[in-house]
């Protein structure tokens, strides 16, 4: 009986120290491709949170080799937030919008008239986050702005393709439009609002709703470093800020991609670019094209990208990269030139920026008024950190600051 128990503490140190020692290499290999840059506001707290990123992923990599549940679903969990306890300043409410399950956040405090209503789409590159773990965002947003925020949670990626997360925000969009004299909101004063895959899910269903004659027309549309295409990863901020936190260039394709078809194949193509057509990367080189983004954003360092031979077989398979509803970026000027007031936010140390500076342009080329706030000491996913267990940044805290100033002056 000894021997059995001495043999079972071996083995379950031997498998301990494994354990740790395969989390420790990961985190080694995954640090050696990090650059953190001196702009960075606290360095070293950001270091910190990759940490934890890298040793949930190092965590899931092992659950998912032991037959435990597959490294997404682990980080799903990790990622997916806790539902917090009651706000005495908002009243708080689940529910569903058809097959959308939603979260309502609505302001305790009497209010003279209607209210707006914001609409918002959370982040996670399509696989991951939820309601919960945006619920501080959409707090804050609901109280400080006295807006009636509605949290969408729609199906997630690779279970569940695109164009599923697009459809679950574009009717939970329009069941609050049409049943709008419920939560006090006034018609006239209706936003879409997301932060990074949110973000391009406000811009796709704002596109939608920008023709239709049946409803009321948005207000505006906040968009939070969003993405918003898949045809160029050699944009100036993919090449400056490819190895900075917490949005690694190889990362942002794996989510396209996994958004797109369920799967990450093909994704050394789509970083070098040889998925898209000659003729159509040419149609489309006057919207995504590094000469549109401003020369102050080069200085830190810029180089043409060489074209690779165009690979048809792979273009059949994410030629669906090249339609508005998941790439934004594309839609006609038709389109374009209809949408309404817009806000965007940019971090100058995120790979997306160049998506948010290229939006930029083309709403303000066609007519349509732009909000625009950067963030000089910011990175990708720096708001979904604000008031996270001591993890919070300066520069999430103003970007949430200017969206509820810029709610608030609609």
């Amino acid at each position: 009986m000894a021997f059995f128990y001495i043999l079972t503490v071996i083995l379950l140190v031997i498998f301990t120290a494994s354990f740790i020692l395969a989390i420790m290499g990961t985190i080694q290999s995954e640090y050696s491709n990090v650059s953190i840059p001196p702009g960075v506001n606290q360095p070293g707290k950001l270091r910190l949170v990759l940490a934890f990123v890298i040793s949930t992923s190092a965590m899931g990599k092992i659950l998912e080799k032991m037959g435990v549940c597959s490294k997404i679903a682990f980080t799903r969990y990790v990622r997916s937030g806790r539902r917090l306890g009651p706000d005495p300043r908002l009243w708080q409410e689940d529910a569903r919008f058809g097959r959308v399950p939603v979260r309502l956040y609505r302001p305790r405090a009497p209010s003279a008239g209607l209210r707006a209503g914001a609409i918002f789409f959370h982040g996670g590159g399509w696989l991951y986050c939820s309601i919960d773990s945006h619920e501080k965002i959409c707090r804050y947003i609901a109280s400080e702005s006295d807006a009636v925020v509605v949290s969408v949670g729609y199906r997630l990626a690779p279970e569940h393709k695109y164009p599923a997360a697009y459809e679950d925000c574009l009717h939970a969009t329009i069941h609050f439009m049409n049943n709008i004299e419920h939560y006090g909101v006034d018609p006239a004063n209706v936003i879409v609002c997301g932060d990074s895959a949110g973000g391009n899910l406000a811009a796709a269903v704002s596109q939608t709703l920008a023709g239709r004659s049946d409803l009321p027309k948005l207000r505006a549309q906040i968009l939070i470093y969003p993405g918003l295409q898949a045809l160029d990863f050699n944009l100036p901020s993919y090449q400056q800020n490819r190895g900075v936190p917490l949005l690694f260039r190889e990362r942002a394709a794996f989510f396209a991609l996994q958004y797109l078809n369920g799967d990450a194949l093909h994704m050394q193509e789509v970083l070098e670019g040889s998925h898209i057509p000659p003729d159509m990367r040419l149609k489309y080189r006057k919207w995504v094209s590094p000469d549109n983004i401003p020369e102050k954003f080069k200085v830190r360092g810029y180089k043409p990208h060489k074209l690779y031979e165009f690979k048809a077989e792979v273009f059949e398979k994410l030629k669906k990269f090249c339609e508005p509803n998941l790439c934004p970026l594309l839609a006609e000027d038709a389109i374009v030139h209809q949408l309404p007031e817009s806000f965007i936010l940019t971090c100058e140390y995120d790979v997306l920026r160049d998506d948010g500076l290229l939006y930029k342009k083309r709403l303000e080329d066609n007519g349509v008024r732009v909000t625009w706030y950067h963030l000089e000491d910011g990175f990708h996913g720096v708001i979904t950190l604000f008031d996270y267990c001591g993890f919070s940044f300066p520069a999430g805290k103003r970007g949430l600051d200017s969206v509820v100033k810029f709610i608030k002056g609609l």
